[in-house]
C-alpha cells in the first residue's frame, strides 16, 4: 500500500485546505511555488517576497503572495461489521483500502485520526498501530437476533473542515440521510465501498443453507432463478440509493471490487469517481 500511495492519493487537489504547515495547497499566504496575488508591504513582512520590478515601476513596495502549504485533517472511519470480512477476497480488499488511506494521509503529512464502528460504538484506532499493521477489529460472536443497522456516523468525532473517509460495504438500510455527517461543518466526504462476487452475483441454486453473519442465524431455503434475479435487482437498487445520497451531499463515492488487482481497481473504479487522484 505504500507503493500504491505513491501512485494514487486521496482527492486533495480540488479544495483549499486549512491546517498547520504541510505539503498540500491551502488557504492563506505561504511559501509554496504557486504564485497567487500581490498585496501592499507591511512592516515585518519578509523582504524576500517584495516585488522589486513593481517597485522600480511605481516606487511602492508590494509583496508577492504565494499559496500556503498546509497539513489537512483526515478522519478515517472504518466499518468493522462482520459482513466486511465474511469473504476472504473482500476482507483482503478492506484491509488494502484501510492501509492505502492511512498511507496516503501519512505520505502528505495529513493530521490523521482513525475511528472504527463496532457493535454500535465508535472506537478510536491508534495511528501507530494502524500504520504498523498491528491493529485489527476485535473478534466478537454474532449477536443473537441482530439485524443490519446504519452506522452511527453522526457520533463520529470528526473535525471541522476535515476530509472524512468512510470504508464500508453499506449493507444496511437508511441511505437517504446517512451520509450527511460526512459533509457537515465544511467537511468533504469520500466513501470506499468494497464488494465481492459472493454478495453481488451469488451462485445459489436449489436448496441452500444461509448463514447470517450479523446474527449467527442459519436458515435453509430453496433458491430458484427468479429469486436470484429479484435479489440482483434489489442489490443494484440498494446501491443506486447510496449513489443518489452521495450526489446529494457532494460525497465522492466509489464501489471497489475485490477480485482485481488493487491498482487496477483504483484506476478503473475509484479514479473516475473522484475518490482518488493520480500523484503523477
Amino acid at each position: 500500500m505504500r507503493a500504491a500511495a505513491a501512485m494514487f492519493r486521496l482527492p486533495l487537489r480540488d479544495a483549499a485546505w486549512r491546517g498547520p504547515q504541510g505539503g498540500v495547497l491551502g488557504r492563506g499566504a505561504g511559501g509554496s511555488p504557486d504564485f497567487e496575488d500581490h498585496r501592499p508591504y507591511f512592516p515585518g513582512d519578509d523582504v524576500r517576497h517584495i516585488n522589486w520590478q513593481a517597485y522600480a515601476r511605481t516606487g511602492s513596495y508590494t509583496m508577492k503572495v504565494y499559496r500556503a502549504e498546509v497539513s489537512p485533517a483526515v478522519d478515517l472511519l472504518i466499518d468493522t461489521s462482520p459482513s466486511m470480512f465474511f469473504d476472504p477476497a473482500k476482507a483482503t480488499r478492506v484491509w488494502q483500502l484501510v492501509h492505502f488511506c492511512a498511507e496516503s494521509a501519512s505520505r502528505i503529512g495529513a493530521a490523521l485520526r482513525c475511528h472504527a464502528f463496532a457493535d454500535g460504538a465508535v472506537l478510536p484506532v491508534p495511528n501507530a498501530a494502524l500504520l504498523a499493521g498491528d491493529w485489527s477489529p476485535s473478534s466478537r460472536p454474532a449477536s443473537a437476533g441482530a439485524t443490519p443497522a446504519p452506522l452511527p456516523l453522526s457520533r463520529a468525532p470528526v473535525r471541522q473542515g476535515s476530509m472524512r473517509v468512510l470504508i464500508s460495504d453499506l449493507l444496511f438500510p437508511g441511505a437517504a440521510d446517512s451520509l450527511a455527517p460526512l459533509a457537515a461543518n465544511r467537511g468533504r466526504g469520500v466513501v470506499f465501498s468494497p464488494w465481492c462476487a459472493a454478495e453481488a452475483t451469488p451462485e445459489w441454486d436449489g436448496n441452500h443453507e444461509f448463514h447470517d453473519v450479523e446474527s449467527g442465524a442459519v436458515d435453509t431455503r430453496r433458491v430458484t432463478g427468479d429469486i436470484r434475479r429479484r435479489y440482483g435487482q434489489a442489490y443494484e437498487r440498494h446501491f443506486e440509493l447510496w449513489r443518489d445520497a452521495a450526489r446529494r451531499h457532494a460525497v465522492r463515492f466509489a464501489r471497489v471490487g475485490a477480485h482485481t488487482d488493487f491498482l487496477k481497481t483504483l484506476r478503473h473504479e475509484a479514479l473516475p469517481a473522484g475518490a482518488v487522484e493520480s500523484c503523477l
